[in-house]
């Protein structure tokens, strides 16, 4: 038994990096896919992990293969599927880091897991997002992971990761989302995909909206980018605001913290947070997620432990 697994997409994030002595642009091949940037972050932090998905039996799947098994991820459940084409994602940076997505995935090689080529599933934590969902058959494939993954015993985290662009329809992107809200116990969400799902205006109101409808969620966690992030776990609420960096990519940044809180997790278990656990998790997973905020790409600029811990140190938090 492996601390985590996760399921979805692994792709290639190209992400620009000037222009060419012609003028033309230049972009850089970087791994990633959220659910594989967690496991980084988790390798990092000294966990045993394993990734289940499919990239393409081409040149970037089979970078993608070699990549994350040199990060510490295990491969062995990674399926190279020969008529299918990794999927790619060009990232476009704006001055402050922030970014916008065009993805060339109609099919992608990650949409076309099928629940018959799904591994055993036997861990601590099994994590998956929204992606996988999309469309058949990576979508009856993720639907029973999950089951497997519970009735193992595994701690469900979910992570809606809306890319609005990759539905056909909002709406379908809510309902399969709200369905990985209803199984899982530890929920990470932006600020914005609070609002998107709760159909709530304001942070408080969508939380407690949330938490009300899925009973379940044990540890919600809500990033807020530079403002930091906010955590609700039983009557407790805990904010910690962000870290002053020079953000260039903030590809990964919610990866990383999402990686942060599950290895607390795993460190405390579901029920041994307390008021200061919550804020030290907190501080530690915005430590984490601004410092991969300074390099482009996510799944290979994952930082140290002793640097997040450095970190920490020199701010006050």
């Amino acid at each position: 038994m492996v601390d985590v697994i996760a399921l979805g997409e692994l792709l290639i994030d190209f992400a620009g990096n000037g222009t060419s002595s012609q003028g033309n642009p230049l972009f850089e091949a970087c791994p990633g896919g959220a659910p594989c940037n967690v496991l980084a972050m988790l390798a990092k932090l000294g966990r045993s992990t394993a990734f289940a998905g499919k990239v393409g039996d081409d040149l970037f799947g089979r970078m993608l293969r070699d990549t994350i098994a040199g990060a510490g991820i295990g491969a062995e459940s990674l399926v190279l599927d020969p008529a299918a084409h990794t999927t790619l994602a060009f990232v476009q940076n704006a001055p402050d880091g922030d970014r916008e997505f065009s993805f060339y995935r109609d099919p992608g090689a990650d949409e076309l897991l099928t629940p018959e080529e799904l591994p055993e599933l036997k861990a601590r934590v099994f994590h998956f997002g929204s992606l996988s969902l999309t469309r058949e058959p990576a979508r009856s494939a993720t639907r029973a992971a999950v089951e497997r993954a519970r009735e193992a015993g595994a701690v469900i985290s979910f992570d809606p990761n809306l890319r609005a662009s990759l539905w056909k329809k909002l709406e379908d992107a809510r309902e399969e989302m709200l369905w990985g809200c209803s199984v899982c116990q530890v929920l990470k969400v932006a600020e914005e995909e609070l609002a998107f799902l709760a159909k709530e205006e304001g942070l408080e109101a969508g939380a407690a909206r949330l938490r009300e409808r899925f009973p379940n969620i044990r540890l919600l966690l809500v990033t807020r980018g530079r403002e930091g992030s906010v955590a609700f776990w039983r009557d407790l609420r805990a904010e910690k605001p962000g870290f002053p960096v020079r953000a260039i990519d903030t590809t990964g940044a919610g990866d990383t913290f999402c990686a942060c809180c599950i290895h607390h997790v795993l460190e405390w278990g579901l029920d041994g947070f307390d008021q200061d656990r919550l804020e030290w998790m907190l501080s530690f997973a915005n430590a984490a997620a601004g410092l991969v905020t300074t390099k482009k790409g996510a799944l290979l600029s994952m930082p140290a432990r002793e640097d997040v811990e450095k970190l920490l140190g020199e701010v006050r938090v």
